[in-house]
């Protein structure tokens, strides 16, 4: 009967869904539109966009970056995939960026993108995002807009609820979605309740940026969905929301909704460095790659670690708690303050928000319902603060305007409540097109929000563009907040599935841009820093072409001597020293993408030729009038022929 119960209950939100997105596109399709709006997006000509907002590339493993509030796409940062526009991943030098236990993963998929905090505020040194396939997190230069780090986290599956980060950056955090086997794996899957464990994972990061992994948590098999730190007040925990609760394996959809109350976990990790300095953690093996890109070498090196170290709840008291949530929430957020917690349940009609003094006050009073796994269950009422009702169907994701409101994305209804955290009332909604997930407020996360704008990330956009075949485009919406009644500004595609989306002011980065790398700084092994050093080495069935770029030739431009099964690596240094003057380099029939080297820098593309004849080089970024004179060739001999290497002198 419980089955039955449950596949009614979900109709009755999908029919609930469907009817308000009917209503939502029929006459009022453009929802609550302020009148001021062109002027309020348009940015003119020559003139900055207010702020960058960082938006999670999805499927496609990368970031978008947009400045709003034009909505205009500046860059892609290639992350988890191959970039053939940058040579991401395809250089010798980024290829190790993307190795992992299981090899060379050239695709992930990218949903939480997290800038660094430093007192609870938007610092704009990095962004962190993380790896959802195969778990890894990576940390992003705000300098260089570059992936610089890549860290693989062992013991997990599904690395969903990542890559958060506590008020100083202290941590960035990584939970486990797909609770899995802990240690071997070859049991069976109906062992899922006696075998199966989840994994919350604390990374580490140093003063300059560094990651490591600090400790693990072993935690139920449950499946642990998004986190949040604390801050000011909660400073020192860690919030995440969990689901299936009933540990089901097959039929999730049915047989992980079950229970009327799932979990928030909430993690003392302050405990958590006292137990490690009691020497309570214990050593795991556990391979997984720590890769880093050196902005000195312009190379990417990957280093194998073997050990992690793992926590218990059960030998750890204190450590973690859990607050029941009502229902298979999703979405876990805090406050400004620090004080209210907040589950968005996406199968409950309401948002619950607990408290942090009151979670404490329920600790010290041990109003424990149950323990799991070591883990005490809080009483629910002991910990609530309030619930906001009539809120919607499906709610997400909150975030916080600094004024006493908060904004929660509500899937199933598609639209954005504003409700009061004072007496947890709505005060506003406002249509959204269609089914919404994340949103963003500008610094929502944190203890002082920017405000102004809540930015709607939505999974589905018929009617509202051009069509371009079975699949449409992703849409962020910008929406104003400054004012009682929120108001759509405008609308955008975005690249891949937009998931979670981060914005910083501008003006926090803006100067801080590295504009090209100093030649005299360059320590790559195959730099070039004149044409008098440019040569070609022949090292057996190895050729390396010592080659540099400037406007508008390279040196060499024409060689000979190489032949049918040599590997080639041309080295390629830009020895620009201007802002915006990249080089790029391609040569015909290689197996890659091209090169795109920044000025001062040093990259290397692998080329194996496997016919005989005359190969055309030549760059492939527009550099100056000359560019396409910016070219030259390649003879390829037979395998067996007995010429040596030669290059042209240019005259």
């Amino acid at each position: 009967m419980k089955k039955y119960v449950v596949y009614s209950a979900l109709s009755v939100i999908l029919v609930a869904g469907i009817f308000l997105m009917s209503r939502c596109t029929g006459t009022k399709k453009n929802g609550r539109v302020s009148s001021d709006a062109p002027s309020r997006v348009y940015v003119a000509p020559g003139q900055y966009d207010e702020f960058y907002a960082f938006l999670s590339g999805g499927f496609s493993g990368q970031i978008g970056v947009y400045g709003i509030p034009s909505g205009r796409l500046f860059r892609v940062i290639p992350v988890f995939a191959q970039d053939p526009e940058k040579g991401w991943g395809y250089t010798e030098e980024t290829k190790p960026m993307l190795m992992t236990s299981h090899g060379f993963i050239p695709w992930d998929d990218a949903h939480h993108p997290t800038l660094s905090q430093t007192n609870g505020e938007h610092d704009g040194r990095w962004i962190f995002i993380n790896g959802n396939n195969t778990p890894r997190i990576a940390r992003i230069d705000l300098t260089t807009f570059r992936t610089q780090e890549i860290i693989e986290i062992p013991n997990s599956a599904g690395n969903h609820s990542s890559p958060f980060t506590t008020e100083n950056t202290e941590y960035v955090v990584a939970g486990t979605r797909f609770s899995i086997p802990f240690g071997d794996g070859d049991v069976p899957i109906d062992s899922y309740k006696q075998n199966f464990k989840g994994i919350l994972s604390f990374i580490k990061v140093a003063k300059e940026g560094k990651m490591s992994i600090a400790f693990q948590i072993l935690m139920p098999g449950y499946d642990y969905d998004l986190a949040r730190p604390g801050k000011g007040k909660s400073h020192g925990w860690m919030f995440f929301s969990t689901y299936n609760s009933e540990e089901a394996n097959t039929l999730k959809e049915v047989n992980s909704s079950q229970n009327d109350k799932d979990y928030i976990a909430a993690v003392n990790w302050k405990k958590a460095e006292e137990y490690i300095a009691q020497n309570k953690g214990k050593l795991v093996s556990a391979s997984y790659y720590h890769n880093t890109y050196d902005d000195k070498t312009h190379t990417a090196t990957s280093k194998v670690e073997d050990k992690v170290l793992v926590l218990t709840p059960e030998e750890c008291p204190g450590l973690v708690y859990f607050m029941p949530t009502p229902k298979s929430p999703h979405g876990c957020d805090v406050d400004p303050e620090g004080e209210l917690i907040v589950g968005g349940g996406k199968l409950a009609a309401q948002i619950t928000c607990f408290s942090f003094t009151k979670m404490l006050k329920a600790i010290e009073d041990k109003k424990i319902d149950k323990t799991v796994n070591g883990i005490p269950v809080l009483n629910y009422e002991s910990v609530l603060a309030g619930e906001v009702l009539n809120c919607g169907l499906g709610p997400l994701h909150s975030e916080f305007d600094g004024k006493g409101f908060g904004y929660t994305s509500m899937f199933v209804s598609s639209e954005i409540t504003k409700w009061s955290t004072k007496d947890f009332k709505v005060v506003d909604r406002i249509p959204t097109y269609y089914s919404i997930g994340h949103l963003l407020v500008p610094g929502g996360d944190t203890k002082k929000p920017y405000g102004k704008y809540v930015i709607a990330l939505n999974k589905i956009t018929k009617d509202r563009y051009l069509p371009t075949g079975p699949e449409l485009c992703q849409s962020a919406q910008l929406i104003d907040i400054t004012g009682d009644k929120m108001k759509l500004l405008s609308d955008f595609p975005t690249i891949g599935e937009p998931h979670y989306a981060q914005a910083i002011l501008a003006s926090t980065i803006k100067d801080k841009q590295v504009k090209f790398f100093k030649m005299e700084e360059n320590n790559h092994a195959y730099k070039t820093i004149s044409p008098d050093n440019a040569k070609v080495v022949r090292q057996g069935n190895v050729v390396h072409v010592y080659m540099i770029a400037i406007r508008s030739h390279f040196t060499p431009d024409n060689i000979e001597g190489i032949k049918v099964g040599d590997e080639v690596y041309f080295h390629v240094t830009n020895l620009e020293q201007d802002w915006d003057i990249p080089h790029g380099f391609a040569i015909k029939g290689c197996q890659n993408a091209e090169l795109l080297i920044m000025p001062g820098e040093t990259q290397t593309l692998k080329w194996e030729p496997k016919t005989a004849g005359m190969f055309p080089m030549y760059c492939t970024d527009f550099c100056s009038a000359l560019h396409q004179e910016m070219q030259g060739y390649v003879r390829v001999s037979p395998a067996k022929s007995k010429g040596e290497v030669s290059w042209g002198k240019q005259e």
